[in-house]
């Protein structure tokens, strides 16, 4: 492992160093203007690789990439009028888009598994530099192992690093202790209107808090479904979530259960459980293994009745509960939805005569 300390003087011969790396297949620790960031070449695929397993436990999190400007990302993704808009208003600057992902241009692993891929152009001279010498983007991730603090300095990342994660670190560039900034707004451009994924350093509205979307498939509808579990998957290891769906009959409650379904990995068909209220699937996503349970409660008209089914019981880390008719039961529900501290995310449905609407709160 090789540091360089990044000074006024020694721009340029940091990033011929830092390219040489790179350019051979290396790991880069690099400074931003959020945080440091573990950088390798986008397109090569064992570089890659090397990025993923220095990550370590990610659960499938997707990558983004770093480019020099709107010109080099319209390479590696489809730019609709949303994404062009965010573009100019909010690049460079800390602010991820994200756009359906051109293919075959970048190393498998770090496109999404929707075909989705966020893009960064940052607001930080170095890293715009090495990309331009590059002519080609990088991986851009906080350089933290997963689940560790957020890196502001080089010797707090180095600290939180297995020496096999260490091993790995082909360059350090050390700028000294980085502005304790928060991490970048990720913005989803792929939907039929703009969702913020994560709230970082630049507010922008919409976000998923409270957000109606467009669906014009059963398979889009499937999608937004295992977007939003993507979304709150850290959540879901810490605490479990309940997603409540509601609708009229037809509205797509089933079949947004079953893009949960899809993005757990369950194999079997979900049926919507009209008779035994309940049913209940094993999943294992990458390393995290847990229950996905599947409740129809249009018959539940008493709280007698709701206490029989023991929902309290399907709540807790790893599990993810899906309610259809969820407003039906509301009212016996939220005491112990809030009793266990559950996170709720509530979803309603409606068709269109194109598709239907998923207004997501």
């Amino acid at each position: 492992m090789q540091i360089l300390e990044l000074k006024k003087d020694n721009h340029q011969s940091v990033i011929a160093a830092a390219k040489k790396v790179l350019t051979a297949g290396g790991l880069v620790i690099f400074p931003t203007e959020t945080t440091y960031g573990a950088g390798v070449l986008a397109t090569n695929e064992t570089a890659v690789e090397k990025l993923l397993a220095y990550k370590s436990r990610r659960e499938g999190k997707p990558l983004s990439i770093a480019v020099a400007d709107q010109t080099m990302a319209s390479a590696y993704v489809d730019l609709n009028e949303q994404a062009k808009t965010l573009y100019s208003q909010l690049l460079p600057g800390p602010v991820t888009v994200v756009s359906w992902a051109k293919p075959d241009t970048l190393a498998p692993g770090v496109v999404s598994e929707f075909g989705t891929l966020g893009v960064r152009i940052p607001d930080y001279a170095f890293v715009l530099d090495l990309v331009r010498a590059l002519d080609e983007p990088i991986t851009a991730t906080s350089a933290n192992g997963s689940g560790k603090p957020r890196p502001y300095s080089i010797e707090t990342m180095l600290q939180n690093l297995s020496a096999t994660q260490r091993s790995l670190i082909d360059l350090i560039i050390d700028a000294g202790t980085l502005p304790t900034n928060p991490p970048s707004t990720v913005i989803d451009t792929t939907l039929s209107t703009p969702v913020t994924l994560r709230q970082g350093a630049v507010e922008v509205t919409p976000s998923t808090e409270a957000v109606t979307l467009e669906s014009n498939s059963t398979e889009e509808t499937k999608r937004i479904a295992g977007q939003l579990c993507l979304q709150h998957w850290d959540i879901v290891g810490k605490q479990g979530v309940v997603l409540a769906l509601d609708g009229p009959l037809g509205a797509g409650k089933t079949v947004f259960a079953q893009g949960v379904a899809a993005f757990l990995g369950i194999a079997e068909r979900l049926t919507s459980p009209t008779y035994s209220y309940i049913q209940e699937y094993d999943f294992a996503r990458h390393q995290t293994k847990g229950m996905l349970y599947h409740c129809d409660l249009w018959k539940i008209d008493s709280i007698e009745a709701c206490e029989r089914l023991e929902l309290e019981k399907l709540l807790g880390p790893n599990n993810i509960t899906v309610i259809e008719w969820y407003e039906q039961v509301r009212t016996y529900l939220e005491p112990m939805l809030k009793k266990q501290n559950a996170t709720l995310v509530k979803i309603k449905l409606a068709e269109t005569p194109t598709g239907r609407t998923v207004h997501i709160s």
